[in-house]
């Protein structure tokens, strides 16, 4: 087989999971999810780290994968990129206003979800309009016409404390470069309203939202969760780690699915679904999305950064063993797609039997931004 139809085959069993890899690949449809048209949502999350944001802390570590899986429903479906912030915490700088970049902008979710993981709250001088500044000022966001370029900033105390930088001088030049701020207060509405968090949104055309940090999580554990779980094992067979980063990336995605599951099962359980998304991507240290994407040649490999099991492969075993681990990965990842179908009818009927309410919950909250404005940029997703 011609090498341009070895990897347009490729491409296809990464996409689609259906394409046999004798057939020649037709060629790519502006339409296809994963073709050239897709475009990037950006998303910085911004998190007030001191004293008394334990629940909010929690709940974000619970609920990152239940965001990335509203996301991956969009069509066309979008390149996810994430960064995230912490602010207000004592036990950082003065001269930085008690801000934190803790991750740039990025595809590998499982580097920003380490970075959560570990975070403590401490004391801390909550200043918001610093972070937004932070993060419209630092990141390198993509400049695409159809970028959606999204900050969420979620605390507790007034929004009006930085002396320094104006909050409304700080969201408008958010503003102004393209870049939404939605405000996430975690108390009473009434006075999230009154102490800058409402204006704050206003004045970067952005969405204001009271939570519950302590209450307000909805974690429901469901007789699939166990299975999910095992098949996001499964899955992470199919990974080739390759080159300096692979043993580390390799290592972080066993130990993100460790950390996701002590939290819950449900945890674990959306995890297992983000990763069988098109949104949970692993080029840098994955040589099944690196040669997807085309980050790699795998003739020109040296015999050292390739996995153990493809050091002696002549090149064109090589291909073949890349595009047979390509066919299992999706294999896999059709199976956690289909059972989280089932997982999310369970999830409703018992939400609805117990008569619970999500909507004051940091998930909610950003979900159902992220998906209004996604909406307002041209993507489309299924009605609920």
């Amino acid at each position: 087989m011609k090498r341009a139809t070895t990897w347009a085959a490729l491409g296809i069993l990464l996409a689609a999971g259906a394409a046999a890899v004798e057939k020649q690949a037709p060629p790519k449809k502006p339409e296809d999810p994963d073709g050239p048209a897709r475009r990037h949502i950006d998303l910085a999350l911004c998190l007030d780290t001191s004293g008394s944001m334990r629940g909010l802390i929690e709940s974000a570590k619970q609920k990152l994968w239940a965001v990335v899986n509203e996301l991956a429903t969009a069509r066309p479906r979008p390149l996810l990129r994430v960064a995230l912030y912490q602010y207000g915490n004592s036990g950082l700088t003065r001269a930085s206003g008690w801000v934190q970049q803790l991750s740039p902008l990025t595809e590998d979710l499982d580097a920003v979800y380490g970075k959560l993981f570990p975070l403590r709250t401490n004391g801390g001088t909550e200043y918001v309009a610093r972070v937004v500044r932070a993060a419209t000022q630092e990141l390198e966001w993509d400049r695409g016409k159809g970028t959606l370029r999204m900050v969420f900033v979620a605390g507790n105390e007034a929004a009006t404390q930085d002396n320094q930088y104006p909050l409304q001088d700080t969201c408008k030049a958010a503003a102004s470069r393209g870049v939404i701020v939605n405000t996430i207060f975690c108390g009473a509405d009434s006075q999230g309203r009154s102490t800058g968090w409402l204006d704050a949104a206003r004045w970067a055309d952005g969405q204001y939202a009271a939570i519950d940090q302590d209450r307000g999580t909805v974690v429901i554990n469901t007789p699939y969760d166990k299975e999910l779980a095992d098949l996001s094992a499964k899955l992470n067979t199919t990974y080739l780690a390759y080159g300096r980063g692979g043993a580390g990336g390799k290592a972080r995605q066993m130990a993100m699915d460790r950390q996701a599951g002590s939290l819950s099962s449900s945890a674990a359980a959306e995890r297992a679904e983000s990763k069988a998304s098109g949104l949970y991507r692993a080029g840098q240290w994955d040589l099944v999305d690196a040669a997807k994407d085309g980050k790699v040649k795998l003739e020109a490999l040296a015999e050292a950064d390739l996995p153990e099991p493809m050091k002696k492969l002549t090149p064109a075993e090589r291909k073949a063993y890349v595009i047979e681990m390509a066919k299992r990965r999706a294999e896999i990842q059709k199976a956690i797609q289909a059972l989280s179908v089932q997982r999310t009818g369970y999830v409703k009927k018992e939400m609805s039997r117990r008569g619970l309410n999500e909507k004051a919950s940091l998930d909610a909250a950003l979900r159902s931004a992220a998906r209004t404005q996604a909406e307002k940029k041209g993507f489309e997703f299924e009605k609920k």
